[in-house]
């Protein structure tokens, strides 16, 4: 599951910071239809979303290596 939040936050988060960063101002995605945030909150959003997606794979991995009955 957090992988699925992860990859939701990270799309949020860049897409905001893209389009604020090469457009007139305005963030792509649904974010900013509700906020008005800074440029760098995107990046950190951006940056949390991955932050779970790679915890998620993590654990992932974690789980497959142990094995049964150790």
């Amino acid at each position: 599951m957090r992988g699925i939040i992860g990859i939701i936050v990270l799309i949020q988060g860049a897409l905001g910071a893209l389009g604020r960063t090469f457009t007139e101002g305005t963030g792509w995605g649904i974010l900013p239809h509700w906020y008005d945030l800074p440029t760098l909150a995107y990046v950190g959003m951006a940056a949390a979303g991955l932050l779970l997606v790679v915890w998620e794979e993590a654990d992932k991995k974690r789980k497959k290596r142990v094995t049964p009955g150790a």
